[in-house]
């Protein structure tokens, strides 16, 4: 069943909000320039290809005006997110990208060099014992029991080395970070100085001296081994084990809501503490909803846009003045502004209770026109047996109105697309989901990854920070996350130290006595 149908009634309010939106267009284009002729400055907007959404993203002051009976006459209409940038913005964003690509030149580089390096370092132990056997087999002396039996550790110390080597470094990268890990730099370098200095030490004192012991030369390759697996040790504490112990504790502060979320981190640099509180943040946070400022600044302008100055001194007065005028003009006004402001959420409030009720009782109802069948009752079944998606699409037009409206009133319509709530609801029905599992996720907002990640998701952040990135934690440092609609401010705190103390309480001195007054009831 085509769920868009079910609108095919109501097309006359369509056509007149193009009539609206057309005579909107010629006001302004009638809108009066300055008397020199000066324009504005000259922006861009770039409007980003959205998938079908369910609801239009009007602003706020439209939605103040609807009543509560807005949707019976009304289609899905489409939308797309706008994000207005200037032409400094647009010359910013193509240096970004000429950067990346020099940061995606040097992340391969250097996962190259490491490559290289590892494969120097598995093929030394193997070269050290083969090398004498090519180039004077016959001078050797031969190898008995004991260096027999070296290969066999040189054998499973090497696998062991490389299934090591394969779990802590052969990962899928999680993220670019704008600096070089430096403890992972340092054992690198120290990888190479100590296979280095194994080369030069075979070189001079066993082919240049051609010393025929081959036991001596199966056991320093064996050493090679031992040392190898010492290094990788070393990796495992530096990177891994050092950096699980609490030691810090980070406010992160959304700027434009201030919604906040406090984790424990310990000794990492900036950059890696940074990446930890973005995947933090993408499961913690709830998803950022522009919309809602949207709305206190739509308050704000209305205020504002009540106030008149009249020049009664003559052109001779200067725009300071005006502009005081207006400041207390407005803290006046600010006085009574409180009620407005109460009795506007009071209503806010009321209305969505009002179509939470509403949408849960028509989902319920909606969830009662379907039965999953058994095995042994499909070929007894009457009528068309449906798969999810189908069904679905059966019950979905019962319930489309009334979520709509609640989205729109509570502000959520631009997070869900129709397709995708069809895709929610069919999951639901084939995992035989509840109603009310099914609205958890439209009744309060969730996770930014709970949302279309390619839409909602930002992919590029900028880190500020007056230290530089790849420095270590300490108490009282502050940097920014930064991305194109708003940033996270991070605030790094030191756990305290905690003294203990031990005060041992006697169990024999846990005795009471009963005192009795003349007015005591017992």
């Amino acid at each position: 069943m085509d769920t868009e149908s079910t609108y095919s009634g109501y097309s006359h309010y369509s056509g007149h909000s193009k009539k609206a939106q057309r005579q909107g267009s010629r006001d302004r284009h009638k809108s009066p320039r300055s008397k020199d002729g000066s324009r504005s400055e000259k922006s861009v907007t770039i409007q980003a290809p959205t998938a079908e959404p369910l609801l239009g993203n009007d602003s706020s002051r439209a939605e103040e005006a609807q009543d509560d009976n807005w949707g019976e006459t009304t289609t899905a209409i489409t939308g797309t997110s706008e994000h207005s940038m200037s032409q400094e913005d647009i010359s910013r964003i193509s240096k970004d990208l000429e950067d990346s690509v020099g940061v995606e030149c040097k992340r391969y580089f250097l996962l190259t060099l490491a490559a290289v390096l590892g494969l120097l370092v598995f093929l030394t132990p193997v070269a050290f014992i083969l090398l004498p056997q090519i180039l004077r087999r016959t001078e050797l002396e031969p190898c008995g029991t004991a260096c027999e039996g070296l290969f066999i550790s040189v054998a499973f110390k090497l696998l062991i080395l490389l299934i090591g080597t394969w779990a802590l470094f052969f990962r899928q990268p999680k993220a670019d970070l704008p600096r070089v890990f430096v403890f992972r730099t340092l054992i690198l370098v120290l990888l190479f100085l100590l296979v280095f200095s194994y080369w030069l030490f075979y070189g001079v004192r066993i082919l240049e001296s051609k010393d025929i012991s081959y036991q001596g030369i199966v056991q320093f390759a064996v050493s090679l081994v031992d040392a190898l697996l010492f290094v990788h040790y070393l990796a495992i504490v530096v990177l891994e084990l050092r950096q699980l112990q609490p030691m810090f504790t980070v406010k992160v502060v959304r700027s434009t809501d201030g919604e906040s979320r406090y984790y424990s981190l310990g000794h990492l640099s900036i950059q890696r503490a940074a990446l930890v509180v973005l995947e933090n943040y993408h499961r913690d946070f709830s998803v950022y909803n522009p919309l809602l400022l949207t709305a206190s600044k739509a308050r704000a302008e209305k205020h504002m846009a009540g106030l008149k100055v009249y020049n009664v001194d003559g052109p001779d007065n200067s725009a300071a003045g005006q502009s005081r005028a207006m400041i207390a003009a407005a803290a006046h006004r600010r006085d009574s502004s409180h009620n407005e402001l109460y009795y506007e959420e009071a209503d806010h409030e009321r209305r969505v209770r009002k179509r939470r009720a509403r949408l849960v009782v028509a989902v319920e109802e909606a969830f009662t026109h379907i039965k999953r069948l058994q095995t042994e009752e499909q070929p007894k079944a009457p009528g068309d047996v449906m798969d999810p998606r189908e069904a679905a699409q059966a019950i979905f037009p019962s319930m489309a109105r009334v979520l709509q409206k609640y989205l729109r009133t509570t502000r959520q319509q631009h997070y869900h697309t129709m397709e995708s709530i069809l895709q929610h609801l069919a999951f639901c029905i084939a995992n035989n989901m509840t109603p009310k599992a099914f609205l958890e996720r439209y009744l309060s907002p969730g996770p930014t990854l709970q949302y279309n990640k390619d839409r909602w998701v930002s992919k590029h952040w900028t880190l500020i920070s007056e230290e530089a990135v790849t420095k270590g934690l300490r108490d009282g440092i502050v940097f920014v996350l930064k991305c194109l609609d708003f940033s996270l401010v991070v605030n790094v705190k030191k756990i305290p130290f905690i003294k203990l103390s031990e005060e041992f309480v006697d169990p024999k001195c846990h005795k009471f006595a009963l005192r009795l007054q003349s007015e005591t009831s017992v």
